[in-house]
């Protein structure tokens, strides 16, 4: 009897593990998921065109276990999703370094290799992760499967992922040419490590001289939270945004700006003002439609 028990569980168990795959057979040609050697997508061939010969830059968005925090919980990212944000990443970053600085600038400073999850890096105080920079040459990126619930907000793109690129590679340039020392003491005594996010630090930055709640982690993201902040925004939602502080909190950003724009001036012949009025003028050209965030044509 246990023996016939034993058979007919076997039979059902293989019956509904063939169900199974035969009605949830993954397209391997598209896959999101490194499986040996998949072949090329029209996406791949999209990205060595525009990536990797140009700028020997990879744009991984098929899921490495290898690339990942294994600390997280993650996903893969959506191919479609994928595919609009490596355009938006080439046409709102690398094209925007090109004109400002140079494509020599931009193959010997920007990363080397963009890692994108699908889902944000949680942590245990409540905030999450957007993204990451190790080494001076990658940069994670995560949650791209929402990227289509702020594609077509300006201000959310840049909040989510945009100003994390420009975050990110401040670090990078910072681990080429240092932070002055002077940045450094205009706040000194105001950084709070990881309690940026608590109360009362993560309502009153702005009257304590910071741009944001995170600049009050440390000096060094202070520093990139001042740029990228700064080159995301217009001169209005700038100036709008300094409002908030009183005059003397007012004072102590600008004094860190200054200090931001010298640097870039100084280090890399970039003047940030110039920067900021081309990503600008970029930003806008992809939401009047510009930009086809789906074409897949090797021009």
């Amino acid at each position: 009897m246990k023996k016939h028990i034993y058979n007919l569980f076997l039979i059902v168990l293989s019956v509904l593990f063939t169900a199974a795959c035969s009605s949830d057979e993954p397209d391997y040609n598209r896959s999101v998921i490194t499986i040996g050697n998949t072949e090329k997508t029209e996406f791949d061939k999209w990205l060595e065109a525009n990536f990797v010969n140009p700028y020997n830059i990879a744009f991984k968005y098929r899921y490495e276990d290898i690339e990942s925090d294994l600390d997280y919980y993650v996903v893969p990212a959506e191919y479609n999703k994928a595919v609009k944000l490596a355009h938006l990443v080439k046409y709102l970053c690398v094209d925007t370094y090109n004109e400002v600085a140079g494509t020599d600038f931009t193959c010997e400073y920007f990363p080397k290799m963009f890692f994108t999850i699908g889902e944000w890096e949680y942590k245990n105080n409540g905030t999450f992760i957007l993204g990451t920079a190790e080494g001076g040459r990658k940069i994670l990126l995560s949650g791209i499967n929402y990227l289509d619930q702020y594609i077509e907000n300006a201000q959310m793109l840049n909040h989510y992922y945009f100003k994390t690129i420009h975050h990110e590679f401040t670090h990078i340039l910072n681990q080429t040419k240092a932070i002055p020392t002077e940045y450094q003491l205009v706040t000194g005594n105001g950084y709070v490590a990881d309690n940026w996010s608590e109360e009362p630090y993560n309502e009153i930055y702005l009257s304590r001289g910071f741009i944001s709640s995170y600049a009050q982690h440390s000096y060094q993201e202070d520093f990139a939270e001042m740029m990228s902040i700064y080159i995301t925004n217009d001169a209005d939602s700038w100036e709008a945004l300094l409002k908030e502080a009183d005059k003397e909190s007012e004072a102590l950003i600008q004094q860190k700006l200054d200090i931001v724009k010298n640097y870039m001036l100084t280090s890399f012949g970039i003047d940030l003002d110039t920067l900021r009025s081309i990503l600008q003028r970029r930003q806008n050209e992809v939401f009047s439609g510009k930009v086809d965030l789906e074409d897949l044509t090797i021009k």
